[in-house]
């Protein structure tokens, strides 16, 4: 798939239900997904499969993800924006 129509389905995939979700997403799709490594870009991708309350809740560190392999993609959004802990 071609980067930027990969950008575009995760953009549009990263439009949620849950506002706290899209304030989180929405600028790490627009500024940190194209630098992060294809294998991540396609986890983030599978990520998005997932209940959008689960999302926020791993994104917020509240709980663990269903699958070990989305670490380094929730981790990639921490970063982004600061949640580090």
């Amino acid at each position: 798939m071609e980067q930027r129509e990969e950008w575009n389905r995760a953009r549009w995939a990263s439009r949620r239900g849950l506002l706290e979700l899209d304030l989180l997403l929405s600028p790490f799709i627009e500024e940190g997904f194209a630098d992060m490594p294809a294998e991540l870009r396609a986890l983030y991708r599978e990520l998005l499969f997932q209940d959008d309350q689960d999302l926020l809740e791993w994104v917020m560190a509240r709980s663990d993800p269903a699958e070990p392999r989305w670490q380094p993609v929730i981790a990639e959004i921490r970063r982004f924006h600061g949640l580090e802990g």
